[in-house]
């Protein structure tokens, strides 16, 4: 992969819980599964991450990973007149301040903090569950769609920080559109 573009951006939140905690709970309720905001979390290529509950399963070994814009959230609590929102409840493993994530869809990319370097593959939009109406505000879930996030693959592992990185693109990104409702279709990136 060769990142022609370089876009600083924050790693906010790092979440890693081995269970559940709506997928398959629709009469039970959430569930009350243990969920840390790491400050660093390592990645395994073909895996995800360490002690996560997608962590090497079949199902699920290319995507994983999920990332979100910070700004998305916030951008639905403003419509909603709600929140603000806490991010972790969204169950996003890497939330982000500055990352335009939809054009990353198809294609490889990656990111970089405190020298580590992680690569991954965008592969599919991550796709809000009706759970967000719930642990959000009325109106979230409908509000969250086009601006889930993506869910990626790890392609060459190793330890991402919470703090200061940098995402490298081999596409152009528009910072400010980070928490914009898209279309979200995959593209054919190089």
């Amino acid at each position: 992969m060769t990142a022609g573009y370089r876009y600083n951006v924050e790693v906010q939140h790092l979440l890693v819980s081995p269970a559940h905690a709506y997928f398959g709970r629709a009469r039970e309720g959430a569930a009350d599964v243990p969920t840390t905001d790491a400050d660093q979390v390592e990645m395994v290529a073909g895996k995800g991450i360490v002690g996560d509950r997608f962590f090497g399963k079949a199902a699920h070994m290319d995507a994983a990973v999920t990332l979100f814009a910070v700004e998305a959230l916030e951008a639905m609590a403003a419509e909603l007149g709600a929140g603000p929102f806490d991010p972790l409840l969204t169950r996003r493993n890497v939330v982000l301040r500055g990352a335009h994530l939809a054009p990353l869809l198809g294609g490889e990319f990656a990111l970089e903090s405190r020298g580590d370097v992680v690569r991954l593959k965008a592969g599919r939009p991550a796709n809000p569950c009706a759970w967000m109406d719930q642990m959000l505000a009325p109106g979230a879930h409908k509000a969250m769609r086009g601006r889930g996030g993506v869910r990626c693959q790890v392609i060459s592992g190793g330890i991402l920080h919470r703090g200061p990185a940098v995402l490298a693109s081999p596409v152009p990104l528009d910072p400010e559109s980070a928490g914009t409702p898209t279309l979200l279709r995959a593209s054919r990136l190089p």
